[in-house]
């Protein structure tokens, strides 16, 4: 028996199987292909050529490149700093104007500072001391601003006081304002220039306007009705954005803003506009965290006739915009077009194989179909394959068979 099982799988190697064509008369698996049909060709031309423009070969290698400029001017009048003027080269943080910049809206000023020795803030866990052994000369101070001299500093009567430290002098103050001091920043306007190019199709644009007119660009404000006027309101781009800007201005926040592109080629070029979208990045949920809002601190030197250095320290607090830029370009391509079509018509197949599934084998008589589709033919003699005769009794099953 194991020869002949060998022998018969052997043989098998060298059967050829032919497509048998059978129309089953049955409605039920009749409409369920046709509904399989109907869906594949819908998925086919209003997903992928309507929707996602299956037919064109697409670029997402944008280059961009983004200038910002302000324009703004603010007036405050506090203790430290008197009556003083900001303009855009005291809030504006880098100069530069790249496509991530900061806006300053409030600020502590401690000025005057000068190397020397004087007591470290109260503030501080690790700068408490009940005598001078706590206060290990040359130690730094942690989360501190100088390093101590063996010395604790104690007020009269008091049994605790803090280490005196080597720093800048007088040491940071911690008083915020209340309100945000530069608030007026809300109507600070920017200007944000956007050039973009996709390689692959060699095509350029701008966000900006192409007119001859050099007061345009001076009066006019972005709004959907104006998408190629890129001068921004800052108080419009937090409110856009879901945020209070007086509220943003006196702890500090980030702001997103995205630019998006999109472009059809095979319109005309005037299609391919500017998307903008504005969002807040920093956590709105963490308003009262010790860790919410945005601040860094920077010093501004210099020195007195008798060649001491001094420096005003300024702990700032304000808005940080990040420009992101994205898109997608799509030109008709004939090769993404014909795999598409290749791979509809390969799921139309999918769907006859399902519907043979169902047919074959998921229905009450699935076993007389089963019996119609496949039909095994051997060889037979010589003898057998001479003509038989026609008597005209033959039923419709030998005649089929002849």
């Amino acid at each position: 028996m194991g020869q002949v099982a060998w022998k018969a799988l052997f043989l098998s190697l060298f059967d050829y199987k032919t497509e048998k064509y059978v129309i089953a008369k049955n409605k039920k698996v009749g409409v369920l292909y046709r509904v399989v049909q109907l869906s594949i060709l819908a998925y086919l031309v209003g997903w992928v050529f309507v929707v996602k423009k299956g037919y064109q070969d697409t670029d997402t290698s944008l280059q961009s490149s983004v200038i910002t400029k302000l324009k703004g001017v603010a007036f405050t009048n506090t203790s430290e700093l008197g009556e003083r003027i900001w303009d855009v080269a005291d809030y504006v943080i880098p100069p530069q104007g790249e496509s991530v910049f900061f806006v300053m809206t409030n600020l502590i000023v401690t000025p005057n500072q000068r190397q020397a020795t004087c007591p470290e803030s109260a503030n501080i866990p690790d700068a408490l001391c009940d005598k001078d052994m706590d206060c290990l000369e040359g130690e730094a101070v942690v989360a501190g601003n100088g390093v101590k001299t063996g010395r604790c500093l104690k007020d009269k009567g008091s049994t605790r006081g803090t280490c005196e430290i080597l720093a800048w002098c007088p040491v940071e103050k911690r008083s915020k304002p209340k309100k945000p001091l530069l608030g007026s920043a809300e109507n600070f306007t920017v200007y944000i220039k956007n050039s973009i190019r996709f390689p692959k199709f060699k095509f350029s644009k701008m966000n900006v306007l192409a007119t001859d007119n050099e007061s345009y660009l001076k009066t006019c404000r972005y709004s959907q009705e104006h998408p190629y006027c890129p001068i921004f309101v800052l108080g419009n781009i937090v409110r856009w954005a879901g945020a209070n800007f007086q509220e943003m201005a006196s702890e500090g926040g980030v702001i997103g803003i995205q630019i998006e592109w999109n472009c059809d080629l095979d319109k005309a070029p005037s299609e391919c506009n500017p998307h903008y979208s504005f969002s807040r990045l920093d956590n709105k949920s963490a308003e009262n965290s010790i860790s919410s809002g945005y601040n860094f601190r920077f010093a501004k030197y210099y020195r007195d006739a008798e060649g001491v250095d001094y420096r005003t320290l300024i702990k700032a607090y304000g808005i940080r915009f990040d420009v992101m830029v994205n898109g997608k370009a799509g030109k008709f391509n004939i090769i993404p077009t014909i795999i598409n079509i290749s791979s509809g018509l390969a799921l139309m197949g999918a769907g006859a194989f399902f519907c043979d599934l169902v047919l074959l084998y998921l229905i009450k008589k699935s076993n007389f179909y089963r019996g119609k589709k496949y039909e095994e033919v051997k060889s037979s003699s010589r003898k057998s394959l001479s003509s038989p005769t026609l008597n005209g009794n033959q039923s419709p099953e030998q005649l089929s068979r002849l």
